[in-house]
């Protein structure tokens, strides 16, 4: 088995390659969607509610993912205070996956896909780290053709780590500056090679 941790910056195509290996047979797990699971728990919820207020849910009683982000975003002594009931969870959520996986085949590749994974420290725990990268230019044209103004654009790049700081904590490097097939072949050759040396650890 060889644990790969997976990250890059938004706008980069960190989603796209995760699936990309998904399909090639690699065992995918992404952190976003651990949140979203967990944002819907209903002890989660209250433990938000406590923090936030209710300001952040909408009138079903369900957190409004977009007021949430809006508060963190802009307040980042809130967001850490996100951080701090999430990250666990989404740990222990990842952990409990990787165990699952590993029980039913010892070959695995098994890609977690971790926007804070250099943030947090848990590039630590993988064998390898992935870096999507894609110019900051192209992130940002990247936002802005799915609806982001400029502004959140940047505000959203820059609430993480610089993308050119990430490139450092890189075994390999996945550049996503040209069409899907070009994409598809370097992710291919990734797996090709992480395949092999799960087999022989």
């Amino acid at each position: 088995m060889i644990k790969v941790g997976l990250t890059g910056s938004i706008g980069t195509g960190k989603s796209t390659v995760s699936q990309i290996f998904k399909k090639l047979g690699a065992y995918v797990i992404d952190a976003d969607k651990v949140v979203h699971k967990l944002l819907e728990n209903e002890k989660v919820k209250r433990e938000i509610a406590e923090v936030f207020g209710n300001e952040v849910f909408n009138t079903n009683g369900e957190i409004d993912k977009k007021k949430l982000a809006k508060i963190v975003f802009n307040f980042p002594e809130m967001k850490k205070k996100l951080e701090k009931i999430l990250h666990p969870k989404v740990r222990q959520e990842i952990e409990n996956f990787i165990k699952e996986v590993y029980k039913r085949d010892k070959n695995a590749v098994i890609i977690a896909e971790i926007p804070l994974l250099i943030e947090t420290g848990l590039y630590k725990n993988y064998d390898k780290i992935i870096v999507v990268y894609a110019p900051k230019d192209l992130q940002i044209k990247r936002l802005l053709s799915k609806g982001f103004s400029k502004e959140e654009a940047l505000s959203r790049i820059n609430s993480q780590i610089d993308i050119e700081e990430k490139l450092k904590y890189a075994d390999i490097v996945i550049e996503n500056t040209g069409s899907l097939e070009e994409l598809e072949e370097k992710v291919k050759k990734v797996y090709e090679q992480l395949k092999q040396e799960a087999e022989e650890k």
